[in-house]
């Protein structure tokens, strides 16, 4: 797997032989006239509101020699269409946000293999974890001229301000549930403290609750570093940590304390790292256009102990029954039979406002 290219609304970036990878020998994608991409993902996070008016989110169109276009619209409601042109033949699909209200932020993944005559279009809310898909019938290849047109601006393209980022990779990437830790992230185990990246199935580590339960399975992936994976450092000694730790926005933290009792009426609560930015106890991280992230799969979506702060470990809910959201995720390859069942976190996830109430309250 590899990211060719990545642009927001301070960069845009295209690297034939994968980006961090710039010193590699042979290129990804050869630099020749007519070059096409039979196989890939354009990943893009956008906030996209119910009441939101009909307009281009992201594309390009180019008129000369023949007409070629792929743009991505946002749709009344809350959904996104998609309208793919080369020439005589298109290719398009829509698919509705059903859950919209204020302004979400949304990930959008457009895979096709035309190899194989097979396309899809994803829809996620960030933070959630309903995924929603449907199928592209007929999808077509991207030239590396279109390529360039899309991802670098060239041309007439479209880049809405509601736009977070987008990125296109060489191969079909999951969707669903992904890692949130930063490999280098100190797991407390039986053995002392070890980095999340050296643990493998068959190691044990401990809980919040001090129990000793093993690791069924872990995880890693590398994504771009922007939007909902733009890397956060947690700092000791907030949250009860004794170093600091890297992870994603959406890496759930267990909070507790008399203000978590008083505003919720639990022990416990949970939140997004996102909800918990303030400049102090939690901050962005700067990066580069990539970034690395692992997790760990525990038979009962245990909480672990991260640097000393007790963060979630993966959920992956049921996804052992479903053989095609299985397949479409980050455990593909994987044998259902080594996959635990998870229920409902037991406890309750915050609300963007809850957490940022929360945390005023303790920096009050």
């Amino acid at each position: 797997m590899t990211w060719l290219a990545l642009t927001d609304h301070s960069d845009r970036r295209l690297s034939l032989r994968g980006l961090g990878h710039e010193k590699r020998t042979a290129p990804i994608v050869a630099d020749v006239p007519g070059q096409v991409l039979t196989r890939g993902s354009i990943v893009f996070e956008t906030q996209v509101a119910e009441d939101s008016k009909p307009q281009v989110l992201f594309g390009y169109t180019t008129p000369h020699p023949s007409h070629r276009s792929l743009v991505f619209q946002a749709i009344p409601g809350g959904g996104v269409a998609m309208v793919h042109v080369q020439g005589e033949h298109i290719a398009h699909a829509a698919i509705a946000h059903k859950n919209a209200g204020r302004a979400e932020v949304l990930r959008l993944t457009y895979a096709w293999d035309t190899k194989y005559n097979w396309g899809r279009l994803t829809l996620e809310q960030v933070g959630e974890s309903v995924v929603t898909s449907v199928a592209v019938e007929n999808p077509l290849t991207l030239t590396l001229d279109d390529l360039r047109d899309l991802m670098l601006g060239r041309g007439q393209q479209d880049y809405a301000q509601d736009m977070v980022f987008a990125a296109l990779s060489d191969q079909i990437e999951p969707i669903g549930a992904r890692p949130t830790l930063s490999p280098d992230t100190p797991i407390a185990t039986p053995w002392g403290y070890r980095n999340a990246g050296t643990l493998k199935r068959g190691d044990t580590v401990y809980t919040a609750d001090g129990d000793v339960v093993p690791v069924l399975q872990t995880v890693t992936r590398s994504v771009p570093a922007r939007g909902s994976y733009a890397p956060i450092r947690m700092r000791a000694p907030y949250f009860g940590l004794q170093d600091d730790i890297i992870i994603a926005p959406e890496q759930h933290v267990v909070i507790d304390g008399p203000e978590v009792e008083y505003l919720f009426s639990c022990e416990k609560v949970l939140t997004p790292a996102r909800h918990l930015v303030n400049g102090f106890a939690a901050r962005a991280e700067p990066s580069g256009h990539l970034t690395r992230y692992t997790q760990l799969i525990l038979p009962n979506h245990d909480t672990i102990l991260a640097g000393g702060a007790p963060l979630e470990s993966m959920y992956i809910g049921r996804i052992r029954r479903d053989t095609h959201q299985l397949a479409s995720s980050v455990l593909f390859g994987v044998d259902r039979n080594d996959l635990p069942e998870h229920r409902a976190p037991s406890h309750k996830i915050l609300k963007w406002y809850e957490a940022i109430h929360l945390a005023k309250r303790r920096a009050a």
